[in-house]
């Protein structure tokens, strides 16, 4: 069902995220500072300010607010960071890491969202985020290494290429699970491997397609 409606604000999506616990201020300031409705589907814009998904074609739905905060706030932006986002949607959480990170690549699968994407980015006059239509999976070697990297669907283990591509010392925030039940969990790239550091909360996510993912579907 479509909600038409405009309601709500930025602020009451602020108040989600700390109740869900986000206190890193940077984090707040940008969801405070970020119109949500310019990143759903039109008929979704009543549901904007709502801390819930919202359905997006192929399937897909948006990370709900509180989460993407959540995850967002487990990488620990400075401000200088160069990120890698796999899952654009309709570019709500690359708007977000586009206030907190130096530089943004996000890579979304399908072509369509792609370029909505971009086209939302662009409305808000976004400049340091590069959206990249193709396997997130395969991260971005071009714009590696990485401060940061998330992920905004869910697989059984991280796609080798993502740790790859991560700087010695960075984080990556990823929901591991096949798929509708996760546990959300933040790694950080050691010498020789990507160690777990800790759960954020439990999920459900849409599985991650790609080469290291699940088998890409169409729709």
């Amino acid at each position: 069902m479509a909600h038409r409606g405009r309601t709500g604000s930025p602020e009451d999506l602020v108040r989600a995220a700390r109740r869900a616990g986000v206190s890193d201020g940077r984090v707040l300031a940008a969801i405070a500072a970020t119109p949500r409705t310019d990143f759903v589907p039109a008929g979704y814009a009543g549901a904007a300010y709502r801390d819930q998904p919202v359905p997006i074609p192929h399937g897909q739905v948006t990370t709900q607010p509180s989460l993407s905060a959540m995850m967002i706030a487990g990488l620990g932006l400075a401000g200088g960071e160069q990120v890698l986002e796999i899952g654009t949607g309709y570019g709500y959480q690359a708007a977000l890491l586009a206030r907190l990170a130096a530089q943004v690549v996000s890579i979304e699968i399908w072509p369509d969202l792609a370029a909505q994407a971009r086209r939302n980015l662009a409305a808000q006059a976004i400049t340091n985020v590069l959206v990249v239509a193709g396997d997130g999976t395969e991260g971005y070697p071009a714009g590696a290494p990485y401060d940061a990297v998330i992920v905004s669907a869910a697989f059984t283990k991280v796609p080798p290429p993502l740790a790859v591509q991560l700087r010695p010392g960075a984080r990556l925030v990823q929901p591991i699970g096949p798929g509708g039940h996760e546990q959300v969990l933040v790694f950080q790239r050691q010498p020789q491997s990507l160690q777990p550091l800790t759960v954020l909360t439990s999920a459900s996510f849409v599985p991650l397609y790609g080469k290291h993912g699940f088998p890409p579907r169409k729709t």
